[in-house]
């Protein structure tokens, strides 16, 4: 017990000297973003995890200027990709040409191979657009003719898509969805800050942030996540919010069985634990709460759970189902 309390100490203050940049960060965003502080310390999330991003929102909440800053932020390569309806899935990874001088092929590579890649309005593209993008999320590489070649790390998709009941628009299929590992959800801002919005975008002046940190400190910063302790009784939680999506009437929610299809996968147990170390980190502590794995939950799993008719009939949204199972599995 000593031991383990001693380790605790040792990460904690690993934790707190690596995560220093972090605040520099979240500051440099503010000089541009107004709010919004929830969506940018998810961006982070799945930057310091490895994981990508889904945001999802009407037009004109600041989604693809936030993730333009954040990536203004780091001195990484950064590169966007306008999803649109005759989009190819070459233009994406790219393709091979013929140099008819040497008689020879050669690949040229697409905008995919970036640290940060920016896949704005993604579900505004066709299927086979989107399964372009699959590989590289999943295995990290792409095939240009019979070549294959490795992405840059860190590698990580931001992709924006506005709702899916918006006139054309393409719905993401869920083994696609499933490899993003937040979905979140981007909401109006409030009226002080809207007003702040409206007098720094009508001023003339934009501020331009500084970057605070490279591909270096990022991966370094994961290598101390993988080492954030979160303790048995957490894991146990985890497993049981996740089993609770699959078989809820186990854990007293008999009335959520009738509106879920699908439950999720051992991908948003991974998912959950991940997300809540790095919820950890962004606030200096070395070791996981069970508020950190409430905290990123919804995010982990409202794209993760498929619900039945009865429940779109009943007007139950994932949100409903989360909230319910939150309240309901039994806290460590």
């Amino acid at each position: 017990m000593a031991t383990a309390a001693f380790d605790v100490k040792v990460v904690n203050e690993l934790v707190q000297r690596e995560s220093a940049f972090v605040d520099r960060l979240l500051s440099e965003v503010s000089r541009v973003i107004v709010g919004q502080r929830y969506m940018v310390e998810r961006i982070m999330i799945g930057l310091l995890t490895g994981g990508h991003v889904l945001l999802e929102g009407v037009p004109g909440l600041a989604k693809t200027l936030t993730v333009k800053t954040v990536s203004d932020c780091l001195r990484g390569k950064f590169q966007r990709i306008q999803f649109t309806p005759d989009l190819l899935p070459s233009d994406i990874v790219g393709t091979v040409i013929y140099n008819p001088q040497q008689g020879s092929f050669s690949a040229k590579r697409g905008p995919v191979f970036a640290n940060l890649v920016l896949a704005d309005e993604v579900n505004r593209a066709p299927a086979k657009v989107q399964s372009a993008l699959l590989e590289a999320m999943q295995e990290r590489q792409v095939t240009i003719g019979d070549e294959t070649f490795k992405l840059p790390e860190p590698f990580m998709v931001m992709a924006t898509q506005n709702p899916i009941e918006q006139e054309g628009t393409y719905a993401l299929p869920e083994a696609q969805l499933d490899r993003f590992m937040l979905m979140i959800k981007v909401g109006y801002p409030t009226k002080a800050e809207e007003r702040e919005i409206m007098d720094r975008m009508t001023s003339g002046v934009s501020a331009r942030p500084e970057a605070v940190c490279g591909p270096d400190e990022i991966l370094a910063a994961r290598g101390v996540i993988n080492q954030i302790y979160i303790d048995d009784k957490i894991r146990d939680y985890i497993i049981n919010v996740i089993s609770a999506t699959r078989e809820p009437r186990q854990y007293g929610l008999a009335e959520l069985a009738d509106f879920i299809e699908y439950g999720g996968s051992p991908r948003a147990s991974i998912c959950l634990n991940l997300a809540a170390r790095a919820h950890a980190f962004l606030r200096h502590r070395g070791y996981v709460t069970p508020e950190d794995v409430k905290a990123v939950g919804h995010d982990v799993l409202r794209h993760r759970i498929i619900l039945t008719y009865e429940a779109e009939a009943e007007e139950i949204s994932s949100e409903d189902v989360i909230r319910r199972l939150f309240e309901h599995v039994e806290v460590p």
